[in-house]
């Protein structure tokens, strides 16, 4: 079974796309659909180390 992109890709993707001239926006904090705090620190649990 293939693993789906995390929280952090998906965010790196979107801004790829906003720079590359695409009409999307981040969504603000708080609004439907944006993650929330707790969603975060879930992602960092699962977060690979950076390497040095």
């Amino acid at each position: 079974m293939a693993k789906r992109p995390g929280l952090y890709a998906n965010i790196a993707a979107k801004r790829r796309r906003i720079k590359a001239g695409s009409d999307e926006r981040m969504r603000k904090p708080g609004s439907k659909g944006a993650p929330k705090a707790s969603d975060f620190r879930k992602a960092a649990k699962t977060a690979k180390k950076r390497k040095k």
